[in-house]
């Protein structure tokens, strides 16, 4: 009976593969374009299997950016079925956004709709670079899109120029702000932003771009295989079910990942930013579902924060962020625990659970976590890891 309930079980998974390799992939990643290599503070030479700082995310190549402009003042991505707004206006509320794309016929269409947090993230490059709040290069293809900066002629930072999405924080923010998610493609960032000024309770204005097309962008497909893995066929991307409850510096991830056997594969490999991102669940936080902000069917460990109590933990990248006095010092991290920082020496969420930033790639153990910026954003350094592969 064991020996019958094991061939089932591999009928089953040989199945789910073979299914999967038969659809349609409706939610396809699009590259970061990063193609340069570095260490933990340093560009370097391509490292080679089994060298430091293999497998990061220059080694691994996926749908490159490929964009048609259609000279009506839209963009289609030829990876995702996209089609976007060329250029963005001036800033609106979040009200505004929806009145703007239910009255656009821009192009002669009619279906024009605010993006979600992941349509929009499909456009991040992480080729830009910042310096704090000055921008060095944006981190979107400026020969397609038009992407303003802050206006410091009215006080505003270069990075002030934040494009907000259609996806709300299921929780709150900072002091209990009602919190939209954007993409700065300013400084490379995802964070949730106050749909209200604090202090006037005027509604807040941001850049929006308008999408349209490929309704089923962003939603996934998961299928729990029953050996550890989890299949998201919409992406066409295998996942670790569960974190293996230990932290690790960059390149210690970048090892583990590489070193990873689980169901019979060796390829399992650190995900880059987007893929990473690609399994956020925005309908879930701490705050309301008690969970990580990612699908049930995963697995996640369980952490203490600054404060003691209970969080879960943020991921590491494979992709480096470039920001700062050493811009290779830093990768790309997605919280799926709360986004906290400390900000007149209280812990609260200041950007939301999925959001996205970076951490140094090392440092001491010891001296994390630490709190970093104008919003005391905690930095822990030593973070954890899912791995993915493609399905082949």
């Amino acid at each position: 009976m064991k020996m019958l309930s094991r061939l089932l079980l591999i009928t089953l998974i040989g199945f789910q593969c073979s299914y999967a390799q038969e659809q349609k992939q409706t939610y396809p990643i699009v590259d970061t374009g990063v193609s340069e290599f570095y260490s933990d503070s340093i560009i370097i030479n391509e490292p080679k299997p089994n060298e430091h700082f293999y497998g990061q995310d220059a080694h691994y190549t996926g749908n490159q950016p490929s964009y048609t402009n259609n000279g009506n003042g839209t963009i289609t991505d030829n990876i995702t079925g996209l089609i976007w707004e060329q250029y963005m206006g001036e800033k609106l509320t979040f009200e505004e956004a929806f009145k703007k794309a239910k009255n656009s016929t821009l192009g002669g269409y009619t279906d024009w709709r605010v993006p979600t947090i992941k349509e929009l993230y499909s456009l991040i490059q992480f080729t830009g670079q910042v310096k704090g709040a000055h921008s060095i290069k944006l981190f979107i293809d400026t020969n397609y899109f038009t992407q303003p900066l802050g206006d410091t002629t009215k006080d505003e930072r270069e990075i002030d120029a934040q494009t907000w999405s259609s996806s709300e924080y299921v929780g709150r923010t900072m002091r209990n702000d009602e919190t939209v998610f954007g993409v700065n493609f300013i400084d490379g960032r995802i964070k949730g932003y106050p749909k209200y000024n604090p202090r006037t309770k005027d509604a807040n204005t941001m850049y929006f771009r308008m999408v349209r097309g490929n309704i089923a962008y962003g939603n996934n497909n998961f299928i729990d295989n029953g050996d550890g893995t989890i299949s998201d066929l919409s992406t066409g991307l295998m996942w670790q079910k569960t974190d293996d409850g230990t932290s690790r510096n960059w390149e210690e991830s970048l090892t583990y990942a590489e070193n990873l056997t689980l169901r019979d594969k060796s390829d399992w490999r650190l995900p880059n930013a987007k893929e990473l991102q690609s399994i956020v669940d925005y309908t879930r936080s701490l705050q309301t579902t008690n969970s990580p902000a990612i699908n049930p069917v995963f697995e996640t460990s369980e952490i203490k924060d600054a404060n003691g109590n209970t969080n879960y933990p943020f991921f590491w990248t494979s992709t480096t962020h470039k920001d700062g006095i050493n811009p290779y010092g830093s990768a790309v991290y997605i919280a799926f625990g709360e986004g906290q920082g400390k900000m007149r020496d209280i812990l609260m969420d200041v950007h939301g659970a999925g959001c996205q930033r970076s951490d140094p790639k090392s440092g001491d153990l010891n001296e994390y976590p630490q709190f970093f910026g104008p919003q005391g954003d905690v930095r822990y350094v030593y973070n954890y890891v899912r791995c993915v592969r493609t399905i082949n």
